[in-house]
Formats: C-alpha cells, sequence, structure tokens
C-alpha cells in the first residue's frame, strides 16, 4: 500500500504528464492536419515526391497522436484509481481473486510507468495473449 504522501506525488506526476500530453498532441494535430489556409498555398508539393513524404510525415504524426492520447485515457484511469483507492495495486491481480496486500505493483514500476494498471507478470501474460 502506498502511503499518502506518496499517492499526493504520483498524483503531480500523472497530472504533469498529462498536462504535457495533452499540449503534444494539440500540436501534433495541428501540424498533421495543416489547418491554416495561408500554410496550405505555401506548403503544397511541386513534386510527386514531395506529396509522398507530406503524406507519410502526416500520417506518422496521426500515429503519434493516436498512441499520445491512449496513454492519455491510461493517465485518466490512473487519476481515478488514485480517488478509488486502488492505485498501486494490480487490476489484473484483484480481479483474479488476489488479496489487496498481493496485488501490489512495484514502486519502481510506479515511478517507470505511473499509469500502469497491472504488475510485470499480469502484463507480460497480457502482452503474450494479445500478440
Amino acid at each position: 500500500m502506498l502511503k499518502k504522501a506518496e499517492l499526493v506525488q504520483f498524483r503531480q506526476l500523472l497530472t504533469a504528464l498529462q498536462k504535457r500530453l495533452r499540449g503534444d498532441v494539440e500540436q501534433l494535430t495541428d501540424e498533421a492536419l495543416d489547418t491554416g489556409a495561408a500554410s496550405a498555398d505555401s506548403k503544397s508539393p511541386t513534386h510527386l515526391a514531395e506529396l509522398g513524404s507530406q503524406t507519410w510525415e502526416q500520417d506518422f504524426a496521426l500515429r503519434v497522436v493516436e498512441n499520445d492520447q491512449e496513454v492519455l485515457e491510461e493517465i485518466t484511469a490512473a487519476l481515478k484509481r488514485i480517488d478509488a483507492g486502488t492505485y498501486g495495486m494490480c487490476q489484473a491481480c484483484l480481479e483474479a481473486g488476489k488479496s489487496p496486500t498481493k496485488a501490489g505493483i512495484p514502486k519502481g514500476r510506479l515511478q517507470a510507468i505511473p499509469y500502469c494498471r497491472n504488475c510485470v507478470e499480469c502484463e507480460r501474460k497480457r502482452e503474450e495473449f494479445t500478440t
């Protein structure tokens, strides 16, 4: 179980990460979709190869945005777990019926991936199942 002070630190870490990712998503989306009319005129490709590069860059940026949005959803879920008092507990272990005292996620894992839902063992099993 995490102490109150640790929960406060993790909430601050998650909130800071959330703000940064929201800014990244907004900027990348704007750049990828190139919403300005003036920029459309100045960036119009003059060669077919340039069009291919521009399309690839746009596709890449949108994939990054999609990934960042998934992380933002995980961060929101982690903040809800803090509010619910289940942050730091492996969701898969709890679903499998383990007691909350045995379903803890190591602090080192939470520091590396503060929005993680599962312990390393359960995450490995989940990834093996999905691949």
